[in-house]
């Protein structure tokens, strides 16, 4: 969708704060054992923290790396459009939730070295349905309409 690198950034940051906002309340809920308006507060405060991480990975590696592989897998001269926007973000989940569960895991549930990888895996299995499906139904979509709406040509 965005045909320009200034594009690319904006929609990056876009996409960026809706995932990473989202994922911090539901990951603040679990943690908390319930959701409640706090948590909404709460959340601005790691966002900068998850927000620049997500950022760099997702603009610097993430993007590149999952474009390669959607267009190994499909062919965008014979598939709608639709295919092309589902494969690249279901990627994107694959890479994304793994590895910012890991700098969560470090950030925020380091209990020690010894339980490092069983609380990163724990944590990266129940963050991955949340994140592929706020991706997949609400998160980009959103920002696609938000998208088209600040760059209306």
């Amino acid at each position: 969708m965005p045909k320009t690198k200034f594009q690319n950034l904006v929609f990056t940051i876009i996409m960026v704060i809706v995932m990473v906002y989202a994922m911090v309340c539901y990951n603040m809920a679990i943690e908390m054992g319930n959701m409640n308006n706090n948590i909404f507060l709460l959340a601005f405060l790691e966002l900068p923290i998850m927000g620049v991480i997500a950022f760099l990975l997702e603009f610097l590696v993430i993007e590149r790396l999952t474009k390669k592989i959607a267009f190994k897998i499909i062919n965008p001269k014979e598939v709608p459009p639709i295919f092309i926007t589902l494969t690249i973000s279901s990627l994107i989940v694959c890479f994304m939730c793994p590895l910012m569960s890991f700098f969560a895991t470090i950030l925020f549930n380091y209990t020690g070295i010894e339980n490092l990888v069983a609380t990163w895996l724990q944590i990266t299995v129940r963050n991955f349905p949340m994140a592929l499906c706020w991706q997949i139904f609400y998160a980009g979509p959103f920002v696609r309409f938000i998208f088209k709406k600040i760059f209306k040509n």
